[in-house]
């Protein structure tokens, strides 16, 4: 099994003040599904990578450590 630490959510959420649960709800899964994904357990599906993007304002390669800007390219 791969494991694959997706640090950045993690650091974006607590940068924002948001808790695991409040990210969830946002995203319309538990927060166990996203204490999956923080933790690596689970690989981050595209849609919910795209919706984190969007909640934090930052590029999608930015939370997959690609890049160290986190600005879109709108």
């Amino acid at each position: 099994m791969i494991i694959v630490k997706y640090r950045r959510i993690r650091d974006l959420r607590e940068d924002n003040d948001y808790t695991q649960a409040q990210i969830g709800k946002m995203l319309n899964i538990s927060q166990r599904n996203y204490a999956y994904y923080e933790s690596g357990e689970h690989i981050v599906p595209p849609h919910i990578l795209s919706e984190l993007a969007d909640i934090y304002g930052v590029s999608v390669d930015y939370i997959l450590e690609r890049t160290d800007n986190p600005e879109t390219n709108r």
